[in-house]
């Protein structure tokens, strides 16, 4: 269980881990675009214009000096024919260093080439336009890797916050995901310890019958041990078959009278009712049609009715109905012994008994009420016990 929780919390950690991180590139990139476009159209704001003159030749038109920029530093250079510095333009709110700006321009009119050039937004200092003869605009990129280095830091906090965050949801999530495994895995491990010691003692009682047969042939009683016990471990391997067919869930349902499958189960413990001096009475609602496998029927309520029997005091009294409603209704009560507080729900559970002498004794192994409930879930209902006023009620509500 420790491998599979493992392997659940880090899935789910890896996917939550990895959708921050798609999201936290996709903000930086799309950051990083918005930045370069705006230095892009920073650039091509055109310090120079051009227009004819009378002899139809491009003349260049003085730039507009009035041009300013919100958090940005650009500056426009006029050249002249020999890219020589004629005028340095400032278009930013604060003053320029015009040294550093002629160094600069230098670096860059040694290239000798017309281009327009953004570089790395993180790592260069400076983005240009060059247009040889005519006109060149530098813009220092010191807003652009702020704003995008303040972005990514803030980016890899809010990662780092929410790693944390999502470390505790994978936990909470992991748990509330292996619960049910590991709570079926636990279930299966007692029904195997269960089952193993059901089969156990009947095989001890064969074996040493067998032997004490052999040593003492004429002493039938060896046989008759031998007998009773094969039945139990019969009866077992038969509840065992019947709950595995019932948990696989694989019953042809077909629309059937229920009202007459349950009276006719009914009427077959008559008599069992009257040898133990239990009085049987029921209430059937007539011809209520579901889609049901009659078998499975038949075995839930002779489940139910034994059960009430078994559990009824001397001279008590076991009420079967069945009524037609918004969904319908089957109960059977019997008086007698009631259900300790709190194990209500336990006595549906495979192998689970209250009396575990007695159940002994009767035969019985505890996965009467398991198969009752799994022939319930199967007909889309539920069914739950509950005990008050010395009468316990076994009720199941299935939907229509």
């Amino acid at each position: 269980m420790k491998k599979l929780r493992n392997k659940i919390f880090y899935t789910v950690l890896g996917i939550l881990s990895l959708s921050l991180l798609a999201f936290i590139v996709l903000f930086n990139v799309q950051h990083y675009n918005e930045q370069k476009d705006i230095i892009r159209r920073t650039l091509g704001f055109n310090g120079l214009k051009e227009r004819n003159n009378q002899n139809n030749e491009n003349v260049p038109t003085p730039p507009n000096r009035n041009i300013r920029f919100m958090d940005t530093n650009a500056v426009t250079i006029i050249l002249d024919e020999n890219d020589n510095i004629i005028e340095i333009i400032n278009h930013s709110n604060s003053d320029v260093d015009t040294d550093k700006v002629k160094e600069v321009a230098n670096k860059i009119l040694s290239g000798d080439k017309e281009k327009e050039y953004i570089g790395s937004l993180y790592t260069k200092d400076y983005s240009y336009s060059y247009r040889k003869g005519r006109e060149l605009i530098i813009i220092d990129n010191s807003f652009a890797k702020d704003n995008l280095l303040h972005g990514l830091k803030s980016s890899l906090l809010y990662f780092m916050v929410l790693e944390i965050i999502f470390i505790f949801i994978s936990k909470k999530i992991t748990k509330w995901i292996s619960e049910p495994v590991e709570d079926a895995f636990n279930k299966q491990k007692d029904f195997i310890t269960d089952a193993s010691h059901e089969l156990k003692t009947p095989i001890s009682v064969i074996t040493a019958s067998a032997e004490a047969l052999e040593d003492n042939p004429k002493e039938k009683k060896w046989l008759t041990n031998i007998k009773n016990e094969s039945e139990r471990m019969n009866n077992l391997v038969i509840d065992l078959l019947d709950l595995a067919k019932m948990e696989s869930g694989n019953l042809e349902l077909t629309t059937g009278n229920l009202s007459k499958v349950v009276e006719l189960s009914v009427l077959t413990f008559e008599v069992k009712a009257y040898e133990k001096n239990i009085k049987l009475d029921y209430h059937i609602d007539k011809d209520i049609s579901i889609k049901m496998n009659e078998n499975s029927i038949k075995q839930l309520i002779e489940i139910l009715l034994d059960n009430a029997i078994k559990h009824s005091n001397e001279k008590g009294k076991v009420e079967v109905n069945l009524v037609d409603g918004s969904n319908i209704l089957l109960t059977v009560s019997n008086t007698g012994d009631e259900i300790p507080k709190g194990e209500e729900e336990k006595i549906f559970e495979r192998f689970y008994r209250v009396d575990k002498s007695r159940n002994r004794n009767d035969n019985r192994y505890g996965l009467g009420l398991a198969i009752a409930k799994n022939i319930v879930t199967i007909h889309k209902g539920t069914i739950k016990a509950y005990s008050k006023d010395g009468k316990t009620t076994l009720q199941v509500n299935i939907k229509k």
